[in-house]
């Protein structure tokens, strides 16, 4: 079978461009892979789907949902996707798929059709209008799933080598979208998402319009919050640090590694719920294990509110404003957490990673500037997932704003005093029991 072209890459275009004509091929597509006879098929129009279309489908044997994932180049690209046996074997909850096809360039998985919302449905109602019940449930929930998560990592730790580090498909979510492969085997930066959504571009932002050549070197001041770290040099740092092969130091876990709450089914039972995967397209046994949470860190706590995946909305309820002073951009803006991000945001800092960074500490797996690699793995997350750049995509001059400066707040140490991702990297430090 041909990768090439990309029969999802042609799917993703056709349905940004018109759902309704992705339909008809996708049902083509269904046939071909898996002999499914699919009918009233329909694509979901989801804020939360940046890299990967989803939607739904009948057969005679009944309802189904699909989902996939596609990345520039991939079918170029060897290794293997959606191993949800993976995380099952270690005691994980995931949904398994009814139908899997892990061809490069026509990867696509194929579940029995849920009724239940995902988690990212759930917060993103108390994010609109917080109720104190049902966050303490979302949150209570985040919590027995999280207790899993550290379970199966504590169990799963172990050394690996350079080139267990280097396979894991993980790194498409990070370093690859910094750079270009090339023919001869190698890669390029800057290149691939970083290159073309950044590098040379120019940006408008409220009371400020400036090329990227002025911005990359430009510290922020964030609500008086001064930042030691310009966007140039967070990207460099990160094309080096986060190099697959420099990885491997601080061991592997068994991991999902792109759980963010889209990825997430959220079951009620009464007073309780719970939660479970899916879409395990990055999972592996060895992932690197300082980058096995960082996804999931990132896009259910400081890419809400709605910033990220609600740009227009983020444009009515919060405000954001820029102006230039000597080597610095000063912002100021009043979007925050929400309650429920907070509380998302402590379990994870005191039930998944203070107990896995002690663990690495106890067997001595854990390099001396792991926050350095925690801080750099935050930073990429939004700023490769889509172009932050106000006009492209859906962003707002608002939005881009206070996308580009969570995105500096995250990577960068301040230059004094302290801010949320400095208090949630000290109550995770086990050098501080």
């Amino acid at each position: 079978m041909s990768h090439s072209p990309s029969r999802t890459a042609e799917l993703r275009a056709l349905a940004a461009r018109d759902p309704k004509t992705a339909e008809a091929p996708l049902a083509r597509l269904l046939a071909d892979l898996f002999g499914l006879r699919a009918t009233n098929v329909r694509i979901n129009l989801d804020q939360y789907s940046l890299n990967s279309l989803n939607g739904f489908f009948d057969t005679e044997g009944g309802a189904f949902f699909f989902k996939f994932h596609q990345e520039e180049g991939e079918e170029a690209m060897a290794g293997e996707y959606y191993r949800a046996d993976i995380l099952a074997r270690a005691g994980l909850p995931v949904d398994q798929p009814v139908h899997v096809s892990t061809e490069p360039g026509e990867q696509i998985l194929v579940y029995r059709r849920r009724n239940e919302p995902r988690f990212s449905d759930v917060v993103r109602a108390l994010d609109l209008a917080d109720d104190a019940a049902m966050r303490e449930l979302a949150i209570e929930a985040e919590r027995g799933l999280s207790r899993r998560l550290i379970a199966t990592y504590r169990a799963s730790l172990h050394p690996i080598t350079t080139d267990e580090a280097v396979a894991e498909p993980i790194h498409r979510l990070f370093h690859e979208r910094l750079v270009d492969r090339l023919p001869e085997g190698g890669r390029r930066y800057p290149g691939g998402r970083f290159a073309d959504y950044y590098v040379g571009k120019s940006f408008a932002f409220p009371g400020v319009e400036l090329d990227w050549a002025e911005l990359a070197t430009r510290r922020f001041v964030i609500n008086g919050t001064a930042y030691a770290r310009p966007l140039g040099e967070l990207f460099d740092a990160a094309a080096a640090r986060l190099r697959p092969e420099r990885l491997a130091d601080a061991g592997g876990v068994v991991a999902h590694g792109d759980a963010h709450n889209a990825n997430v089914w959220f079951t009620r039972a009464g007073e309780t719920a719970q939660l479970a995967f899916f879409d395990p397209a990055f999972a592996g046994a060895n992932v690197p294990a300082l980058l096995a949470e960082v996804k999931a860190t990132f896009h259910n706590v400081f890419a809400h509110p709605f910033w990220l995946y609600d740009p227009a909305l983020a444009t009515e309820r919060f405000s954001a404003s820029a102006r230039l002073e000597p080597g610095h951009l000063v912002v100021e803006t009043d979007w925050a957490l929400s309650p429920v991000r907070q509380g998302l945001l402590e379990v994870k800092a005191q039930e998944v990673w203070r107990p896995l960074l002690a663990d690495l500490a106890a067997r001595g797996l854990l390099p001396a500037d792991w926050r350095e690699v925690i801080r750099l793995g935050l930073f990429l997350c939004p700023t490769l997932v889509m172009n932050l750049r106000a006009g492209v995509r859906s962003h707002t001059p608002v939005s881009s704003l206070i996308g580009l400066s969570v995105a500096v707040m995250v990577g960068s140490e301040p230059v004094a005093g302290e801010d949320v991702v400095t208090r949630f990297l000290d109550a995770i430090d086990p050098a501080r029991d």
